[in-house]
């Protein structure tokens, strides 16, 4: 018998046609050929399109935002594909766990955002795009895109953060925060090399080591498969601009990625009106980022390399205060499948970075302002990860080592009267290794993790030069042991019972040890003596999935964490502040999360998710009239709502809306900051298939945000205005 292949006789249109579970036509539904060349195609309001088809065995790929993407040949006649809820019934690999696991299947609170509502959500950088997520917040509330790299830090489940992040970054298994201070630089990846975005909340040093303790935010990034590119320009009020492109191709065997983000803007004035004097100006970056790769199938799997570059000069709202960084970050490796079950992942990787600030004394009326200091902190990285997993019918095992290793060095001169003076520097060293294990086992209905690592966590060979006599600083050593087991029961109806508990540590960086910082007028003094953070936390929650609606998901969470650093104020004027890392004592972070996705009707996606977070100081000896206060940086309520609409003939709309309840800039609460609530609109409409404008709004009702107190009022960003074009 002929089969269909040989029976093919030309070319032919084949009708594609997307329904959801109820038979309702989605619109705007991404048909994707995988032919030569790859054809698109948008489903119309009837659900259906029309491509040309060249081989019966052809792979079509249907996908819709809030759906599970279908992938199927197309065969010889029309083809009828029905989409279902994404989070009821597609499996996911988590890869913040590290391991692979449908949604339903994990104990962990993961949210993921797909590349498309990346696109979609109003913004410049990363982190702007990741405030759909409620409860996910900077160390303040101004965006990295104006904000000094080393107040952002950032932290989940209203543990707060310094300039340091409690919460760990990271891509393709490479970390992303700062080698020396800990902090995250949200533009380093270009935005279109982004594939996807995972957020898993919880404690996950078990399987990271160091400064997983609120979770771990994976930006996981494209593999280049196929031939593609895109290219987005857009323009912005503030005089700001952007130019974002992505290139990829696959031939023999082989596959590489040109990415590259440009960005510049005029910035605005950080301090509060009432506040500016005749020094202050806007603060504003020009940044350059950059991605090349090459990959190449070696057997059952592939090996890649890949390097970035980061490159931005920045304004810190006065003509003296200024920084720069420009990092190299390079990684190779590899991933391998024995065609079963079995897995192997290699990773080497390491980091180069050059980082400058000048710091200026300000007058009291603002009118003017003298240099202080220069600084100078270079950093290296270099690190390894090694991962093997195999999957024995039920049960899944995985063991794993990582090896971090960091120098650095800060390098001070204070200036007096326009006058450089005798610099003085410190250098260090800091390593983390650690070993890890986890065993998943999976009987009908259950899902039971059990991991544990153990790190060896050190900082040594620190020593300081132009200083008479050097001091002598302390070189600490910490074994730390973390746990965790995370349980989920999935009962009938769509419905999964999750709990978990764990320990999780952040060794303080070379930033809090060593070095002096500056924001504004609010100086933070460094602390060699500082230890690692300790936590203990536990969790508890559901997941139930409705047929044809959605999903919802809720969850307790306690988490206390021994020793955290913070900056706690030494002195203060009307003019500045001075504080000292310490480790505090102890803080408790307790409350609840929401998150609901849903799609009532075919054509509308509605994401709404809520954190209720009390965090407060439970212990410090020290100072007892700061237990009972909370948190610095946590409010109390945060919530996101994001509504999506889709018609062919209309194109897209959506509005986000995101509040935060008040918190305080300081761990004493003598520094409030007020509740806020903003909203954000996108619309975009596309012109045949390689074709889209768009434009959005940040901040439409141009509120008042209260982004920190240094000691002056500084705000977040006004209303801004963009308009784009992005061609695919």
């Amino acid at each position: 018998m002929l089969n269909a292949a040989a029976v093919w006789a030309a070319d032919h249109t084949a009708k594609v046609c997307v329904r959801d579970e109820q038979g309702n036509a989605i619109s705007g539904a991404q048909v994707l050929l995988r032919s030569r060349p790859v054809v698109f195609a948008s489903s119309d309001d009837m659900g259906c399109t029309r491509v040309l088809v060249q081989h019966p065995e052809t792979p079509v790929e249907v996908s819709h935002s809030g759906f599970a993407t279908v992938s199927q040949p197309v065969g010889t006649g029309d083809v009828n594909i029905t989409l279902r809820v994404a989070a009821a019934n597609s499996v996911v690999e988590v890869t913040a766990a590290r391991t692979p696991l449908s949604l339903d299947a994990s104990a962990s609170s993961v949210r993921t955002m797909s590349r498309q509502q990346l696109d979609e959500a109003p913004g410049f950088n990363l982190d702007d795009k990741l405030r759909q997520v409620a409860g996910f917040q900077l160390f303040r509330r101004t965006g990295s895109w104006v904000a000094n790299p080393t107040t952002q830090g950032t932290s989940l489940r209203g543990l707060g953060s310094t300039a340091a992040s409690r919460t760990l970054v990271l891509s393709d298994q490479v970390p992303l925060n700062d080698p020396f201070g800990g902090w995250v630089h949200w533009n380093e990846i270009p935005l279109l090399a982004m594939r996807n975005v995972e957020l898993m909340r919880g404690g996950a040093s078990d399987l990271y080591g160091s400064s997983a303790i609120g979770g771990v935010i994976d930006v996981n990034p494209v593999t280049p498969e196929q031939f593609d590119y895109v290219l987005d320009l857009s323009g912005s009020s503030e005089d700001t601009s952007s130019l974002n492109g992505l290139l990829t191709g696959a031939a023999k065997g082989w596959s590489g990625l040109g990415a590259a983000s440009l960005f510049r803007t005029g910035g605005y004035t950080l301090i509060a009106p009432e506040a500016r004097g005749a020094v202050d100006v806007p603060s504003n970056v020009h940044s350059q980022s950059g991605r090349l790769e090459v990959q190449r199938k070696a057997g059952p799997g592939a090996i890649f390399l890949r390097g970035n570059l980061l490159n931005e000069a920045r304004s810190n709202g006065t003509p003296l205060t200024t920084n720069a960084t420009r990092i190299w970050r390079y990684a190779t490796g590899g991933d391998w499948g024995d065609g079963g079950n079995g897995r192997i992942l290699v990773r080497l990787h390491g980091a180069n970075q050059g980082y400058r600030q000048s710091f200026s004394a300000v007058t009291a009326n603002r009118a003017t302002e003298r240099l202080t200091r220069l600084q100078v902190v270079p950093s290296a990285q270099l690190g390894a990860v090694g991962q093997w997993a195999h999957t024995y019918g039920a049960l899944t095992l995985v063991a794993g080592v990582d090896l971090l290793d960091t120098r650095g060095r800060d390098a001070e001169t204070p200036v007096t009267s326009n006058v450089p003076q005798q610099t003085v520097s410190i250098s260090a060293r800091q390593r983390d290794a650690g070993v890890y294990g986890e065993a998943l086992w999976q009987p009908q209905g259950w899902s039971v993790a059990l991991s544990s690592r153990v790190d060896r966590f050190s900082t040594f060979d620190a020593r300081q030069t132009g200083v008479t006599p050097a001091p002598v600083l302390p070189q600490v050593s910490e074994t730390i042991f973390d746990p965790r087991l995370g349980v989920v029961k999935q009962l009938r109806g769509g419905v999964s019972l999750t709990a978990s508990a764990f320990r999780a540590f952040r060794g303080p960086s070379m930033n809090e040890l060593y070095r002096t910082g500056q924001v504004g007028q609010q100086t933070t003094q460094a602390n060699p003596a500082l230890r690692s953070e300790r936590a203990t936390g536990w969790e508890a929650g559901g997941l139930w999935n409705v047929r044809r609606i959605g999903t919802l998901r809720s969850s307790y969470f306690w988490t206390q964490v021994n020793r955290p650093i913070a900056a706690v104020q030494i002195s203060s004027t009307p003019t500045s502040q001075l504080l000292k890392r310490q480790n505090l004592g102890q803080l408790t972070s307790k409350g609840v999360t929401a998150e609901i996705e849903m799609r009532p009707v075919g054509f509308l996606a509605v994401t709404a998710g809520y954190q209720y977070a009390d965090s407060t100081v439970t212990k410090f000896q020290v100072d007892p009239t700061l237990v009972g206060k909370w948190t610095a940086q946590v409010p109390r309520n945060s919530a996101t709502l994001q509504a999506r609409a889709e018609k062919r003939q209309w194109g897209v709309f959506a509005v986000d809306l995101r509040t935060g309840g008040q918190q305080f800039d300081d761990t004493a609460n003598l520094y409030r900051l007020n509740s806020y609530a903003q909203v954000d609109l996108y619309a975009e409409h596309s012109f045949g298939r390689s074709l889209r404008l768009y434009a959005s709004v940040q901040n439409l009702a141009n509120s008042r945000i209260e982004a920190g107190r240094t000691p002056n009022l500084t705000l977040a960003a006004p209303r801004i205005v963009t308009a784009g074009i992005r061609i695919h």
